[in-house]
């Protein structure tokens, strides 16, 4: 698939067309909290960090970013901001007379939080709704067009609308329709400076959303920047997985202008996963795409074999995921094969390989751990929260749990775990099975031995 995106500007940066593919991250710091975000901005920039998002709950966070600003100009750096924000209109209107963009959600913008209800519509009904979203968009577009402040379109497998969803059904096409609906009324608008992102914490379901709304966009003579992302990765080995097969599967194919790496770690810890992303794709691209990838059968096993030198678990879990992602995502191999011959152990490098077939749900061999970046919405310490529940329930397999930050994605985007571990303020969790809340407001000290007690009754049948 080819696909150029037209140039647009982010405060001082170019994005698209033939410029470098940008880097980014998000500051998981109280956005009130004025001296501990700039410290935070400001690490994600030195680190390379190229854009830099914030949380942004109300319109209280919305007017303090230009403190946060301030502060950061102050201290040199124009890089440009991005307010991220979910609900609230008249939030996203206070944001964009202050930020280089602002993030929003079509799911969630106008639409109500999705309860997973039908709604059915007519068609004339559907129509009235779309132009209700129109009239309430317009007061955003004006003070962007009056700031010259860009907009992302932002859309999230776990959070569309219950009018989507009944219409499209929770998949690829519903994102990609919930996307089209708000870049048609921008372009009514005569607004261009637009970026486009379709966000998943399953890497194939992020890939065919954004390729099909590339289809779609071409169509209709469209080309804006795509910014790429597999949410709610996890942290550590199968975080830098996930991102780098469906990130990197994208990027080979020419496809993506800025990236973020969304990791439960610091959002420092980001930056080079997506330097490197960025740079192997490159690579394959320019120094592998013409070869023929090694393939050879094993019993009824096409396998993929890869020879690498690395010396980094990090390193290879990345380049390992992105060379790749060509053959295994096309399903010209079922199985692969990892030849190392840096210092990785023989055991880490099994354990990337088998990660690697999970994400690319080829073979599942552990758990899936979905797990958020964390923001400023978080109220609880997610980091230990995802260690708790991982070594609590290590010892199963094929369970896709979610540990969540807060409840503005959390029940969305886990709406295809089997369990769910939800932050829901300062020492409280609700915990989830499938979409249906089992528990809320429980004290996080009992929340995993609540979850494992769960997890027991359905093993059990007793549900």
């Amino acid at each position: 698939m080819c696909y150029i995106s037209n140039k647009i500007t982010i405060g001082s940066l170019l994005l698209g067309g033939d410029s470098p593919v940008r880097l980014q991250s998000m500051t998981n710091s109280d956005t009130l909290d004025t001296r501990g975000s700039v410290a935070q901005t400001i690490r994600i920039i030195e680190a390379g960090g190229e854009m830099v998002r914030l949380t942004t709950q109300g319109v209280k966070e919305a007017k303090n970013l230009n403190n946060i600003k301030k502060e950061i100009r102050k201290a040199g750096f124009n890089t440009p901001l991005i307010a991220d924000v979910h609900f609230d209109p008249k939030v996203a209107e206070v944001a964009a007379a202050i930020v280089d963009k602002v993030r929003i959600n079509p799911g969630n913008y106008v639409d109500k939080r999705a309860s997973f209800s039908v709604v059915e519509l007519t068609d004339r009904e559907y129509s009235e709704e779309l132009e209700r979203i129109h009239v309430r968009l317009s007061p955003l577009i004006s003070v962007c067009r009056d700031n010259g402040t860009a907009v992302r379109i932002g859309v999230n497998h776990g959070s569309l609308s219950d009018r989507i969803m009944t219409r499209y059904g929770n998949t690829p096409q519903g994102m990609a329709e919930s996307a089209m609906e708000f870049i048609r009324i921008f372009n009514d608008e005569n607004y261009h400076n637009l970026v486009l992102s379709m966000k998943s914490s399953n890497s194939l379901i992020m890939i065919e959303a954004t390729r099909r709304l590339i289809e779609m966009m071409q169509k209709e003579d469209f080309a804006y920047p795509l910014h790429l992302g597999v949410t709610e990765a996890g942290e550590g080995e199968d975080g830098r997985i996930r991102s780098a097969l469906g990130i990197g599967a994208l990027l080979i194919d020419g496809i993506g202008d800025t990236i973020r790496v969304s990791l439960s770690e610091p959002p420092e810890d980001e930056i080079p996963v997506a330097r490197q992303i960025v740079a192997d794709a490159r690579n394959y691209r320019e120094n592998m795409s013409d070869q023929k990838p090694e393939i050879y059968s094993a019993g009824n096993k096409t396998v993929l074999r890869l020879r690498t030198i690395s010396e980094s678990e990090d390193e290879l879990a990345v380049k390992a995921a992105v060379e790749s992602s060509p053959v295994l995502l096309s399903g010209k191999a079922n199985d692969l094969a990892i030849e190392n011959e840096g210092s990785v152990s023989d055991k880490r490098v099994k354990s990337i390989t088998d990660g690697i077939l999970q994400a690319a749900r080829i073979k599942i061999s552990r758990n899936d751990y979905i797990s958020c970046p964390t923001c400023g919405r978080t109220r609880f310490n997610l980091l230990e929260a995802v260690a708790k529940v991982k070594s609590a329930t290590s010892h199963l397999k094929g369970l896709k749990i979610a540990i969540m930050g807060c409840i503005v994605n959390g029940p969305g985007e886990m709406a295809d775990a089997d369990y769910g571990y939800i932050g829901a303020g300062s020492g409280k969790v609700h915990l989830y099975r499938g979409k249906d809340a089992v528990y809320r407001n429980i004290d996080e000290a009992a929340a995993v031995g609540k979850l494992l007690g769960m997890i027991e009754e359905d093993r059990r049948g007793l549900v």
